[in-house]
């Protein structure tokens, strides 16, 4: 059996996928795209490291690392036990361009914008705190 048969026979159990509905799943380009790379981002964890926090409510601070696998997946063992919800939408569109970037053939590492905050705006501007996120993408250990 070859490994693209092997991903593809993955995914299908993965999504619970049907033979119908694998079949039509990899009729679009763009899927079969994704699964040829698929193996390399199973290989990656992402990681947002607290750079920055002051007045945090969920009491984030420097040094505390979120994880994800490289499909996007929380990785809750590794977490903090409190994550801010208010912290997650920049974690989901920097995946989202990781993922793109990665697709794309290029190192998601090389991001321009790899940093970004909670949604809360800071004590100075009327909130209570603010949290700034760094993110990397890294071999999985």
């Amino acid at each position: 059996m070859d490994r693209k048969k092997n991903m593809v026979d993955f995914f299908q159990e993965h999504l619970g996928y049907t033979d119908e509905e694998i079949s039509e799943f990899m009729e679009n380009p763009r899927n079969q795209k994704i699964l040829a790379k698929a193996p390399g981002l199973l290989k990656k964890t992402i990681v947002f490291e607290v750079i920055e926090s002051h007045g945090c409510n969920t009491q984030h601070k420097v040094g505390d690392k979120i994880y994800f696998d490289g499909q996007g997946n929380l990785l809750t063992k590794l977490c903090p036990t409190r994550i801010c919800v208010f912290a997650m939408g920049v974690m989901e569109k920097s995946i989202f361009g990781a993922h793109e970037m990665f697709y794309a053939g290029l190192d998601p590492n090389e991001m321009l914008f790899k940093r970004g905050g909670c949604a809360d705006i800071g004590l100075k501007c009327g909130g209570w705190g603010k949290i700034i996120l760094e993110f990397k993408m890294e071999d999985r250990k």
